[in-house]
């Protein structure tokens, strides 16, 4: 038996009370194709009984796991061309300067999913900034999502997504293969680690980061809570840093926090003075 609209509208509310994903009435079915594993671990035979279940019971272990399996994890190496040419030409190096004193070097890759936004600066760094091989330099991924964030400390990927958006002649220089699958060097997945973090929430102890990307997260939280949000990154900032979003999101009206500029084709932003 199918789920009901009101069940629909509770599963809707409990996604949004646990991880501010706001899902529109239209996309419905994906509780149907996201969900069936949970109702399985909670020993409901189908989504409807699971809705019976979160109602009567209030697990909140169960809470959680719904809010994960319907976060967004659609990713891939480099995805959109213009942020990471940005990067490359004018914002590492500019923060490169910046920190050669103390040759430290700080970024949070939010929202990573299952870690290619993360690797793919990895390997942006060790590709064209040699010279940080001698710095202290730490790659922060996080998401909401326990199961993508085992998936990104293996650091080993499938056929399907090694062939989205990584360049070939990146794949064989810090790839090796194992079977069917494609794992991360040693010296990439060292750069970088990943934290279970919920952005509407307190988030875990970090660093202060000198680049923060929150891109492709923001167009899915309520007014209300991109703001939070924007307040905790501000916070996580360095007063010289950078940020930036997805290519369908801006800051300008949820926050007076930053101030936006424009170079290379792409839109980033600075953190007003604290």
């Amino acid at each position: 038996m199918a789920c009901t609209d009101q069940d629909y509208a509770y599963l809707r509310e409990l996604v949004l009370a646990q991880s501010a994903n706001l899902i529109d009435p239209s996309r419905n079915s994906l509780f149907e194709t996201r969900l069936p594993p949970v109702a399985k671990l909670a020993g409901a035979t189908n989504v409807e009984d699971l809705v019976s279940i979160l109602r009567a019971d209030r697990p909140q272990h169960l809470y959680r796991a719904v809010a994960e399996a319907m976060t967004i994890n659609e990713t891939s190496f480099f995805r959109d061309v213009a942020p990471f040419q940005t990067l490359r030409t004018l914002i590492l190096p500019r923060l490169i300067e910046l920190r050669r004193p103390a040759r430290r070097l700080r970024i949070w890759s939010a929202a990573s999913s299952t870690g290619q936004e993360a690797y793919s600066l990895a390997m942006m760094l060790s590709e064209y900034f040699p010279e940080l091989k001698q710095w202290d330099v730490k790659i922060v991924g996080t998401d909401i999502s326990r199961q993508v964030i085992d998936y990104a400390r293996t650091g080993r990927y499938r056929r399907l997504e090694v062939n989205r958006g990584l360049p070939a002649r990146m794949l064989v220089k810090y790839f090796a293969r194992d079977g069917d699958e494609w794992e991360v060097n040693p010296e990439l997945r060292a750069m970088c680690e990943f934290k279970v973090a919920n952005l509407c929430a307190p988030l875990p102890l970090m660093p202060q980061f000198d680049l923060v990307l929150l891109r492709n997260v923001l167009l899915y939280f309520p007014q209300q809570d991109r703001s939070c949000v924007f307040s905790d990154v501000y916070r996580q900032m360095a007063g010289d840093s950078y940020l930036m979003l997805g290519n369908a999101e801006q800051a300008e009206d949820s926050t007076n926090l930053f101030r936006v500029e424009f170079a290379s084709g792409c839109y980033f932003y600075r953190p007003i003075p604290k």
